[in-house]
């Protein structure tokens, strides 16, 4: 968790194209973005992951959309270094958990939220976080499971990024606003650079504790 928690800004990004890797990883870094999720959305998902995982020290991979241990396996072999989950799945834990790698599932409600504990987790994906209801969601989970810590993802804008990441157990978050797809199907790297410096910019508030 280490890697995603310096990070503080995780862009969460479906590459059409494996050749659209290199160039938006040089935009994320001039933007001072450390980590990216490379969804499995589209075909060229798993060969975006293995071109990045050896591409820059700068820069830390981790799958998005993983809903399958088959899947697990795939990206954790390409050199994806953390699991993204849109929901909780007890075996995609375990064999995440397994192989060494961060699981970060998805979870939506207080039980969800027990089971990851009950894996041994502390760290999950809120997700959709604003139809949740957004930091008032996490304050609420941060109540009966003070150790566990969150990553708000789905909603998470320019406007409100500064805000969950200054909520208490919010150890980070995600979302498409500083990679999205239409900059990326252009080829506008500038402008990907761009958003991510004014994302890194807006997060001057220390990390939730």
């Amino acid at each position: 968790m280490a890697a995603v928690a310096v990070a503080r800004i995780v862009p969460v990004v479906s590459l059409a194209s494996v050749e659209q890797a290199e160039p938006l990883a040089d935009a994320l870094i001039a933007g001072g973005i450390t980590a990216v999720e490379i969804t499995l959305r589209t075909p060229s998902g798993v060969g975006a992951i293995a071109r990045l995982a050896d591409y820059s020290a700068l820069l830390t991979v981790g799958a998005g959309t993983v809903v399958s241990v088959a899947q697990v396996d795939e990206v954790i072999d390409a050199g994806a270094r953390f699991v993204i989950s849109p929901g909780i799945d007890e075996a995609v834990v375990t064999r995440c958990l397994a192989r060494g790698v961060l699981p970060v599932p998805g979870i939506g409600t207080a039980s969800e939220v027990q089971l990851a504990d009950r894996l041994g987790l502390s760290a999950v994906k809120v997700f959709p976080a604003a139809e949740l209801g957004g930091a008032g969601f996490v304050r609420a989970m941060r109540g009966p499971f003070p150790h566990m810590r969150f990553l708000p993802s789905g909603g998470v804008t320019a406007d409100n990024v500064a805000a969950y990441l200054a909520t208490p157990g919010v150890f980070a978050v995600s979302g498409s606003w500083t990679a999205p797809d239409a900059a990326i199907a252009a080829g506008d790297w500038e402008r990907v650079a761009q958003l991510a410096a004014a994302a890194t910019a807006a997060i001057a508030a220390p990390p939730g504790k």
